[in-house]
């Protein structure tokens, strides 16, 4: 009999050994309980505030998001330059430096999806009502404009406070399938005057923002992420989300409104914590890969070669590209989070090719970007900073340290629906592709459903890249192993 698992309860347990606070405790929840409802309302007529709720702003994001924390709105500029406006859910209006809320979100400093059950940095109720940018409510925000030039620069940003209201909630696989011409305009775009023509012109001005950055070298890297789906608490099927154009809008979108708010605080002599990819110091084995591929990569580390040098490979062989950005992505080592003080020339972000980057448009999922939002309200009032520089690099560290522990939870949350899902089909065969060879062991990836996991009988010879036959010889949910022979 194949064995089971309750993967609620497993990824409950799994959030405790690595160090989070999986349930909130009494006191957010009273605090919780005493927070008012639309504080936009109080905030009508503030002259510190732009009323913008006249513009066309939608969001768009996965099908099952409620806790909506950015909308935008772009303009044609009579230069032929286009101006984008990203609005930022203001959730530091609701959640005070300081109280239980903002403890517990400290600690915590990051929601963690493991698939069959999400766990919030901040509770429902906020993230997903109050402080979420939902359709036809007027909320309080913070606004990154960005004027972009038909050659994909940047040519000037400004951020400000701001009442606005999204008037079209929409999702990724509907907009993108329309923007690629694989479908109609979904029904909400349809309904909605303008939103068609808003919409082109944001698709626009994210494909001059693409090309931008990767003209500068940045990477875009296509890794598989298989993502349980649960029926009554029974993993049905596994999916991959693809990368669409609709998903590139919000990318380049977030990395450009990212960038303008560090150049702005450090401008205005503000300390952040930036959000660091450093130079990668196994390049060597970076050059390695290629050359087995028979490119050539320079010595060191050079991220327009290796932009180029991917962006070949997705095209001359798309089946094996996530496998090989998986590989890079290892090499090349987590983000993390660090204090830069104002004129400081840090490290910047290697994979995005740009020296300063932060985090500010998700300020309900993550910390950081709720103390970055801080740290610009207090530059805004020309008040006294918020947080000491020591403040900041121990909210950095813990930041870093926190979303390392995410990943090995959503990981072993993900291997452990892949075993439940598989383990009453012993004895099959899949087609599969072998993503890892070396001492530890020879590891595949079954094409459909996408589940991981090792060869254990007739590895010998396999390599990385190959693409075999295999079948399951066991599937273990508790320890999330897969077992394959060939």
């Amino acid at each position: 009999m194949p064995v089971s698992i309750d993967l609620k309860a497993a990824a409950h347990q799994e959030m405790i050994r690595e160090g989070f606070e999986p349930d909130f405790p009494a006191a957010v929840m009273r605090e919780l309980g005493e927070l008012s409802g639309n504080t936009a309302s109080a905030a009508t007529g503030d002259a510190s505030r732009r009323d913008l709720r006249a513009l066309a702003w939608s969001s768009i994001d996965n099908p099952e998001s409620r806790d909506l924390d950015q909308v935008e709105v772009a303009e044609l500029l009579p230069n032929g330059d286009i101006k984008v406006l990203v609005g930022v859910a203001d959730v530091d209006s609701l959640v005070v430096a300081g109280s239980a809320l903002d403890q517990h979100a400290a600690h915590n400093t990051t929601s963690v999806y493991c698939g069959v059950v999400t766990y919030p940095m901040l509770p429902e109720r906020l993230s997903t009502d109050l402080s979420s940018l939902n359709k036809d409510v007027d909320r309080l925000a913070v606004v990154i404009e960005i004027v972009i030039t038909p050659d994909g620069d940047v040519r000037s940003h400004d951020l400000y406070r701001a009442i606005l209201r999204n008037g079209a909630q929409l999702d990724y696989p509907g907009v993108g399938a329309w923007l690629e011409a694989a479908g109609e305009p979904p029904p909400k775009v349809r309904s909605s005057a303008g939103l068609e023509q808003q919409l082109r012109l944001q698709d626009r001005a994210a494909q001059l923002l693409r090309a931008r950055r990767r003209r500068d070298g940045a990477l875009e890297l296509d890794t598989i992420e298989a993502t349980p789906v649960a029926s009554a608490g029974k993993v049905t099927d596994l999916i991959v989300r693809p990368q669409n154009r609709a998903t590139q809008v919000i990318e380049n979108f977030m990395i450009a409104a990212n960038t303008a708010m560090a150049k702005f605080l450090d401008a205005r002599g503000s300390a952040t914590i930036r959000r660091v990819v450093k130079v990668p110091e196994r390049w060597d084995r970076i050059v390695a890969l290629a050359a087995a591929l028979g490119e050539a990569l320079p010595a060191t580390p050079d991220s327009g070669a290796l932009s180029a040098f991917l962006a070949k490979r997705r095209t001359v062989d798309p089946d094996h590209f996530p496998d090989l950005s998986l590989a890079v992505v290892k090499l090349m080592g987590p983000g993390v989070y660090v204090l830069e003080k104002p004129g400081q020339r840090g490290e910047g972000h290697f994979g995005l090719a740009v020296h300063d980057y932060t985090h500010s448009t998700a300020p309900n999922r993550r910390y950081a970007d709720l103390v970055t939002q801080r740290l610009l309200k207090a530059v805004l009032s020309g008040g006294s900073p918020p947080y000491g520089d020591g403040a900041l690099a121990a909210i950095a560290d813990q930041c870093t340290r926190m979303e390392d522990a995410a990943r090995k939870v959503e990981r072993t949350c993900r291997k452990q629906a892949a075993a439940e899902l598989l383990a009453g089909r012993i004895g099959e065969s899949f087609d599969a592709i072998v993503t890892g060879a070396s001492a530890k062991g020879t590891f595949v990836r079954t094409l459909r459903p996408p589940a991981e996991g090792m060869v254990v009988r007739g590895q010998q010879g396999m390599d990385v890249g190959d693409k075999v036959t295999v079948r399951l010889v066991a599937a273990n949910p508790v320890r999330g192993f897969i077992d394959f022979a060939r």
